[in-house]
């Protein structure tokens, strides 16, 4: 005879979706303001997937996101929650923290003064 564990219940298990919260929206979105300000983005999607939860930057509604902002829960213990991914795929900043993950799209604001 053997015996089978029941399966886990639905309150125990993973969420349905990955999503930002409010504070981390609060991060994300102000950097996102200051950038709209300065010209250089002029919309964003947001993406609450089963694995990932995507901020994606646009400089026009119908093109390709300039940037993602991800947080992938499952890279908590390894190379950070946060990331950020450039047009082309590449990864640009990894980190758990993450103001300190978007400080890489923050220097885009630092210009030369003629």
């Amino acid at each position: 005879m053997t015996l089978q564990t029941p399966p886990p219940s639905s309150s125990v298990s993973a969420p349905a979706q990955v999503s930002f919260d409010r504070r981390e929206l609060g991060v994300i979105l102000t950097l996102y303001g200051r950038m709209v300000a300065a010209g250089e983005w002029r919309d964003y999607g947001i993406s609450c997937l089963r694995e990932v939860a995507v901020f994606s930057v646009f400089r026009r509604t119908a093109e390709h996101p300039l940037y993602r902002i991800e947080k992938r829960p499952r890279q908590r213990n390894r190379q950070g929650l946060y990331a950020v991914i450039g047009m082309n795929g590449q990864i640009l900043k990894r980190g758990h923290d993450l103001k300190t993950v978007l400080r890489v799209l923050e220097r885009k604001l630092i210009r030369a003064v003629d």
